[in-house]
């Protein structure tokens, strides 16, 4: 237990967005993808997630990890909805922030990051899959009022947003714990606790998206060799340093996508792509979208 509240402690939760939609049209997105974790609390209606089309019933919660694609399918939970790859063309069509009722098909959903030491993306590097969670009082009362406050012009907004954020993800923790889910994933991510040289790496790598971080940079910092650091990285996070890298570089960029309007020239050249065609080809090839659809997608959001 001693581990998993030092992960909880050393856990940076930031919010993002929160929003009420109404749902106007079924719609399946095959492939949801977002470098942010995305909780959904279903308020009534139907919805269904992942390739066997899990059904989720009012009330349930689905919590999709941050880069982890998943099939969700809003309004039903059969197959028989459109099929939407880019839901920035015809947002509006299926989806609505305005009018919701009741009595309207609607759910709730909040946006944030959760890094290990501002570091490391939590959930992400478990690399475990969307889960949901059965009518779970707490959450979906903490979810909602997420929701409320983001909604409203109160003195004190941001401050209670952030505290019920973090109490968010701390009862998911608690949940995730108490239910014994991905044991072996956990067991697995102490390790980032356990080498002070994987904790350098991963802050020289944040501090320098765009310098230079080849495998000889990341040694120099772990005093390992460059042919070791390689395989030393990938033993204590099950991926390899270089798609870590770019990986880190890509969220950066969204981030800039969705709070800037820097040219994506520019954005390419501040995560370290000198080359800018070659960066969105990358951005494509990770995203499925182009950068360019990225940030009319996440205009779209604040619909």
């Amino acid at each position: 237990m001693e581990d998993y509240n030092k992960i909880i402690e050393s856990l940076n939760v930031k919010f993002s967005t929160a929003k009420r939609i109404k749902i106007i049209e079924p719609v399946t997105v095959p492939n949801y993808y977002d470098v942010e974790n995305t909780i959904i609390l279903l308020n009534r209606g139907k919805m269904a997630y992942g390739a066997d089309g899990q059904r989720l019933e009012n009330g349930d919660i689905l919590f999709v990890p941050s880069g982890r694609a998943t099939k969700i399918t809003y309004g039903t939970d059969k197959h028989d909805a459109a099929v939407q790859k880019d839901l920035s063309i015809e947002m509006e069509k299926f989806f609505s922030s305005e009018n919701i009722s009741v009595e309207d098909d609607s759910f709730c959903f909040v946006t944030l990051d959760t890094k290990v030491f501002d570091s490391v993306n939590f959930f992400q590097s478990l690399d475990i899959p969307a889960f949901h969670i059965s009518k779970h009082d707490k959450l979906a009362s903490i979810i909602r009022e997420i929701v409320k406050e983001s909604r409203s012009n109160l003195a004190g907004r941001e401050r209670i947003i952030r505290l019920d954020t973090e109490k968010m993800i701390v009862e998911l923790m608690r949940y995730i714990l108490e239910n014994e889910l991905f044991v072996e994933q956990f067991a697995t991510n102490t390790t980032y606790f356990k080498d002070p040289r994987l904790l350098d790496i991963f802050a020289f790598i944040k501090d320098n998206l765009e310098g230079d971080l080849t495998n000889k940079a990341l040694a120099d910092i772990a005093n390992v060799s460059e042919d070791y650091v390689g395989q030393y990285f990938k033993m204590l996070t099950g991926i390899n340093p270089q798609d870590y890298i770019e990986y880190q570089r890509m969220e950066k960029a969204v981030f800039y996508l969705r709070t800037t309007k820097k040219s994506i020239r520019d954005i390419g050249r501040f995560v370290g792509y000198k080359d800018t065609a070659y960066f969105c080809r990358r951005f494509k090839m990770m995203f499925g979208i182009s950068a360019g659809k990225m940030r009319r997608r996440e205009a779209l959001i604040s619909f």
